[in-house]
């Protein structure tokens, strides 16, 4: 038994169980997110520790032999995506004490946001695939309620935005898996991976891997099915955006390295080629979409469009340079998203607007969180010696390498728009004076006195600290993505390390 492997879903579980016991008293559900959020990072360091020792940790829930039991499954990818869930959950933890209304707190936030937690956990950990659409579901369920805290009309229209489509997307998931469970015989994706290989009907196999494509395409907002997430993102509180825009998509790009890197590699040719145009038409639509905004949350929403372009570029030219720079992509781009919006909610509680021609004059008065924003921002852009630029120059060559000359240089205008953007927002958010239409600027003068400061900067700059660790000492990072995409271009050894390397 490995309770390590356990513990990242059994932590946020158990303490929204307690938040629900909790349920008149704020403040206990207040200390016991800080905590269990504290805790899930530990859990996720010690899983990692562990993984990389063992190369993979394996749980047989129920005492059954896999493929008959439901496991639970760690390879190094997994474990980066544990840890990162809980330096995420732990940031928007601390940053909700100061930023949630008491009306979110009384019906639900902390409980909700564990069960999130919880589900994004299950996803990355498990090991059969209709426990995957579980987990999904269970993100959804959590992550809709969210959505809809606080019941504003603007709410109400992306949440049902939402949740139309991802209802969509997880029909036609299970339908893949029943598709999938017909032609094998078994749900474990392990099993999955070994026998698909001597099914007769190739062709059905292509199939059922494109329904896979575009039901975790919708998750992930990949072209052409994204236009879900800006109507939605920039809805609800900003630490309920920062965490949806860290984690919720990802777990979509996720899904798509595991199932296209262990189960559907009968036909590269064709299925990674349609990857590779999805990955380039997200990149451009997304960056396009942001350049048009003038609204802080949209603009960043529609940066998360874009940015999943690169990381479905890493999977799609499915070489081992290329999978190491989609996983260091994810690993950057996490941190830095989440950090940008928790930076527009600083602004937003300072001068009352998310709207950049009601927004000015933060420079003057606060040069410390226009650094703050900086270090995000042109991460994001690519610039260096910042994470994103490593990030990019590692998928960037790599598509170099395969030769896909096109996609390289849609890669790197996408960069140079995005910059445009990040610049946009200086301009008019930091550099800028006040416009003289805004008269409330009493939080932003000092006049009024900010209280609860420190939970809404120690986030950020704990996050902006991280984006500078990939940056500035990038080699274990490196290494690190190194190995997880070692394993990806050999799922032989998740095989082995599920089954025992003998057929079942």
């Amino acid at each position: 038994m490995n309770p390590e492997l356990v513990l990242p879903i059994l932590i946020p579980l158990t303490a929204g169980a307690l938040s629900l016991a909790f349920w008149r008293s704020i403040t206990l559900q207040r200390v016991l997110a800080v905590v269990a959020t504290g805790l899930l990072l530990a859990a996720g360091i010690w899983l990692m520790s562990s993984t990389i020792e063992q190369g993979f940790l394996v749980v047989e829930m129920g005492s059954w032999p896999a493929p008959f039991s439901i496991v639970l499954v760690s390879d190094v990818l997994g474990a980066i995506m544990i840890v990162l869930t809980g330096i995420i959950g732990l940031a928007i933890a601390i940053y909700s004490l100061a930023s949630t209304p008491k009306g979110h707190e009384k019906f639900g936030y902390y409980p909700l946001m564990h069960l999130l937690l919880a589900g994004v956990a299950g996803a990355f950990l498990t090991g059969d695939i209709f426990n995957l659409f579980v987990w999904f579901e269970v993100m959804l369920l959590a992550s809709f309620a969210l959505l809809t805290l606080g019941g504003e009309r603007a709410q109400m229209e992306g949440a049902i935005k939402y949740v139309t489509l991802n209802l969509f997307s997880s029909a036609i998931f299970l339908s893949a898996v029943g598709l999938l469970y017909g032609m094998v015989g078994t749900l474990n994706m392990a099993d999955i991976a070994q026998k698909l290989n001597s099914v007769e009907d190739p062709g059905m196999v292509t199939v059922v891997s494109l329904m896979f494509m575009v039901s975790f395409g919708i998750k992930a907002a990949a072209f052409p099915l994204f236009f879900w997430l800006p109507a939605s993102y920039h809805t609800p509180q900003v630490a309920v955006s920062a965490l949806f825009a860290g984690l919720l998509t990802k777990v979509g790009v996720y899904a798509l390295y595991r199932v296209f890197t262990l189960i559907f590699t009968q036909d590269v040719a064709y299925t990674h080629t349609i990857l590779l145009w999805a990955a380039a038409l997200t990149m451009l639509t997304g960056v396009l979409g942001a350049a048009a905004q003038f609204e802080f949350r949209r603009i960043l929403s529609f940066h998360i469009v874009s940015q999943i372009g690169y990381m479905l570029l890493g999977l799609a030219l499915f070489t081992p340079l290329a999978l190491i720079g989609g996983v260091f992509y994810i690993m950057h781009h996490i941190i830095v998203k989440t950090n940008l919006f928790l930076v527009s909610g600083i602004t937003y509680r300072l001068l009352g607007s998310y709207e950049l021609k009601n927004l000015g004059g933060v420079y003057r008065q606060r040069p410390y969180l226009a650094l703050l924003f900086l270090i995000p921002a042109l991460s994001l852009a690519g610039i260096p010696p910042l994470s994103g630029f490593f990030a990019k120059f590692i998928v960037v060559k790599a598509s170099l390498e395969a030769s896909e000359y096109v996609i390289s240089a849609i890669a790197l205008l996408v960069g140079l728009l995005t910059l445009y953007s990040m610049i946009k927002i200086w301009a008019e958010v930091f550099w800028k004076k006040v416009p003289d239409h805004v008269t409330d600027v009493g939080r932003l003068n000092g006049e009024i006195k900010n209280t609860h400061n420190w939970a809404y900067y120690v986030p950020v700059v704990g996050l902006a600290a991280c984006t500078l660790i990939i940056g500035l000492y990038g080699q274990p990072i490196y290494v690190l993505a190194e190995t997880a995409a070692g394993q990806l271009m050999n799922p032989q050894l998740y095989i082995e390390a599920v089954l025992g390397g003998t057929p079942k």
